[in-house]
């Protein structure tokens, strides 16, 4: 039985990936466009020089981050949707540091990545304690923090923090160059920033496998009730997963503002904290799959930008993949819960 798991899992793991690519491959026929034209197109806006392969892993950092942060919710059990609206906090106090803060670089970076952290970690301890102390439902509470979060973005671009030149929903006065982390020649990766989703991701990694309080997590994920009379602190460590959560979010929103762009924009997160809820999904939650899981879509979501360029069909391709995915996903996890009754 054990053995029959094993290869079953992975094939369980991987059939929403083929599932989503076979749907596709049907739409595109449907529509009289060369399938194998398309799929090339995608990979050699991924691949084709190292220029768009940095690319790649620009959008891969922060989709680590919040993904590697969203392992430890879902195993508490907790669907911190919110995190997305954390994102965008973590770039807010990233901005703030960046606008109003005068020092060196070797000053002013880490200041700026400590302050996005703060900044999400409380966003996701809001959302934990409206769950924890109001009984606010994670999902509609992180809802609602991440449209304030959006909300109070727009106000500062077209208000306050509105470039000279007049106000404007494009985007704030872009951040000195001593603001910026440091990135490779002629993209916008920074290796500064994919040095720390690597430490971050090993942290996290061993965290859920080697440590007292990832055992508690997964007490906490698989049966509160239980874990509360085995004597788990179920509403410190549901506060605690937040918060840690929130912060690599934040750390995401950071990069974003000083490394993506260079500086705050509306939907600045772009949609990366949704689409890491549905890597730690494809993933099952197993740490070890989500780094490839997430370059997966990092590929198709940068990839997909050349076929508009290159043929008649619209660059949504990557979304209609993703849209697909989120929806085999959800009938595979289906599947798996009727093998085990």
């Amino acid at each position: 039985m054990i053995r029959a798991n094993r290869v079953v899992d992975p094939l369980l793991t991987l059939a929403p990936v083929a599932l989503a690519l076979l749907f596709t491959t049907a739409l595109l026929l449907a529509v009289g466009a060369p399938p194998g034209g398309a799929y090339l197109h995608i990979l050699r806006g991924a691949f084709e020089s190292p220029a768009k392969l940095a690319d790649v892993f620009a959008f891969w950092v922060p989709l680590m981050l919040c993904s590697a942060g969203l392992l430890l919710t879902f195993t508490a059990g907790l669907w911190n949707i919110g995190v997305e609206g954390q994102i965008v906090v973590g770039a807010l106090f990233t901005a703030w540091v960046a606008r109003n803060v005068f020092l060196p670089s070797a000053i002013l970076i880490p200041l700026e990545l400590i302050a996005a952290m703060v900044g999400g970690a409380l966003w996701g301890l809001l959302a934990g304690v409206l769950k924890t102390r109001g009984n606010v439902h994670e999902i509609f509470g992180g809802l609602a923090l991440t449209n304030i979060a959006l909300i109070f973005t727009n106000y500062l671009i077209s208000g306050p923090w509105q470039p000279p030149e007049g106000g404007s929903l494009q985007g704030t006065a872009p951040f000195r160059p001593a603001a910026m982390l440091p990135r490779l020649a002629g993209a916008r990766l920074s290796p500064l920033a994919l040095a720390l989703t690597l430490v971050a991701f090993v942290i996290v990694y061993f965290a859920l496998r080697g440590t007292f309080w990832g055992l508690q997590l997964k007490a906490l994920g698989r049966n509160p009730r239980a874990a509360f009379l085995l004597g788990v602190a179920t509403e410190r460590h549901t506060l605690l997963s937040m918060a840690a959560c929130g912060a690599l979010a934040g750390l995401a929103g950071a990069v974003r503002a000083v490394s993506f762009y260079g500086n705050l924009r509306p939907l600045i997160s772009g949609g990366i904290g949704f689409l890491a809820i549905l890597v730690v999904l494809l993933a099952s939650i197993r740490a070890l799959w989500v780094p490839f899981v997430a370059f997966f879509f990092a590929v198709v979501m940068s990839g997909s930008l050349r076929l508009q360029i290159e043929t008649q069909l619209h660059s949504s391709l990557g979304g209609i993949l993703q849209g697909s995915l989120v929806l085999f996903v959800l009938l595979m996890q289906r599947v798996r819960g009727s093998s085990i009754q």
